[in-house]
């Protein structure tokens, strides 16, 4: 019996190839870079979803700004 093949994943960062198991401590990333990328583009809010805000003259108002 073989071993089984090593599984390779696309890189969410660069689209490089990462091997996904217990021995690629970056993963799903192929390296320590790509996944501080990753983590700098979280801290800077990069990855939000788009949202509309509710209009001003609603009952209360915009609750991105304090009261």
């Amino acid at each position: 019996m073989q071993p089984a093949k090593p599984r390779t994943v696309p890189c969410p960062t660069c689209g490089g190839e990462s091997l996904f198991s217990p021995q690629n401590r970056f993963r799903p990333f192929c390296s320590e870079r790509c996944k501080q990328i990753d983590l700098g583009a979280w801290a800077n809010e990069d990855f939000r979803m788009p949202a509309e805000a509710p209009p001003m003259d609603a009952q209360y108002g915009d609750p991105r700004v304090e009261h």
